[in-house]
């Protein structure tokens, strides 16, 4: 069974938006993608830190999925990272409203023994000296997939640019890709991150789906229409557990199997936002990722008949 190494924030969360609110829930990118992960046949470990007024029930919740937590540390006497943020009316855009890095300030992560041989490591969004910390530890993964965000572009961009340099897939949404590139075309700005580095590149589009660049190839995967659509926090990382997840699990990283992968986040994804913060992904059944897949099937796959053009 191939090993996926997280490395990411385990946090709370409170969230507000146009249907409501919330006061602190369980959040952080490596609680996302590694719930999203557990919906497939892989031995997973998180690395990430709290404070000590973080609920066993949280810690046991990510257990019961079959989540590694010996690489999460608990600082006593400590508090855990907290993000507070209002989304817009149409849900892509937000403010943030508090911002407590509390334990994470000084986070220096240690990779469980168990797992620095992992085949498959999942950089979530972290200071990027922090992820290049972990690849120090790490044994010559098969892949590793890194996702920021423009916070360190603005703050970090040589550090960042020193990580990007040693991944094999970035994932960063379309505005970000824009903003480390300076290109408005996606398809020039793919083209410039895979020369900074990675074989790779995906760009999340929201609601409007995901691209998938390598070389002179491109896949393009739509979103799932939703009638619903409650709180996006957490829907670009849950997208990473899945893509990584079944990378892991497929144990085949070509570019036509990340299609398949890209689909499988895609789908997981968006399960994340029809309930507030991880509750969707927490009661989550296999049978709910295949019936969606069914949806996601159905709404790309046609038979179109081509018929001749007239000729003047």
């Amino acid at each position: 069974m191939s090993k996926l190494l997280i490395v990411g924030t385990v946090a709370f969360d409170a969230i507000e938006t146009p249907f409501g609110k919330t006061d602190k829930i369980l959040g952080g990118a490596a609680t996302y993608i590694g719930l999203s992960a557990s919906q497939f046949n892989v031995k997973s470990a998180i690395v990430s830190v709290v404070g000590e007024d973080f609920p066993q029930e949280h810690m046991d919740l990510l257990t019961s999925k079959e989540i590694d937590i010996q690489g999460i540390e608990v600082v006593k006497g400590g508090k855990t990272f907290f993000w507070r943020g209002k989304y817009h009316n149409d849900l892509n855009t937000r403010d943030t409203l508090d911002t407590q890095l509390n334990v994470l300030a000084d986070f220096k992560p240690v990779v469980p023994k168990d797992f620095k041989d992992s085949e498959i490591v999942m950089l979530g969004n972290l200071h990027p000296l922090v992820q290049l910390s972990v690849l120090e530890q790490v044994n010559n993964p098969k892949l590793v997939v890194l996702d920021t965000m423009n916070f360190w572009m603005d703050n970090a961009l040589e550090d960042l640019k020193k990580v990007i340099a040693k991944v094999d897939v970035i994932t960063i949404n379309d505005e970000e890709a824009r903003q480390l590139t300076e290109e408005h075309s996606l398809v020039r700005a793919a083209r410039k991150i895979e020369k900074m580095g990675p074989k790779y590149v995906v760009i999340k589009k929201g609601e409007h789906g995901a691209l998938l660049f390598h070389k002179d190839q491109i896949f393009f995967a739509p979103a799932l229409p939703l009638e619903e659509v409650f709180d996006p926090t957490g829907a670009g990382d849950t997208f990473a557990g899945g893509f990584t997840g079944y990378l892991a699990q497929s144990e085949d990283i070509s570019f036509e199997n990340m299609k398949n992968a890209v689909i499988y986040g895609s789908s997981l994804a968006s399960f994340c936002v029809e309930k507030f913060g991880t509750e969707r992904m927490e009661n989550l059944k296999h049978s709910d990722l295949e019936s969606r897949l069914q949806e996601f099937q159905s709404l790309t796959q046609f038979d179109i008949e081509l018929t001749p053009t007239k000729t003047l």
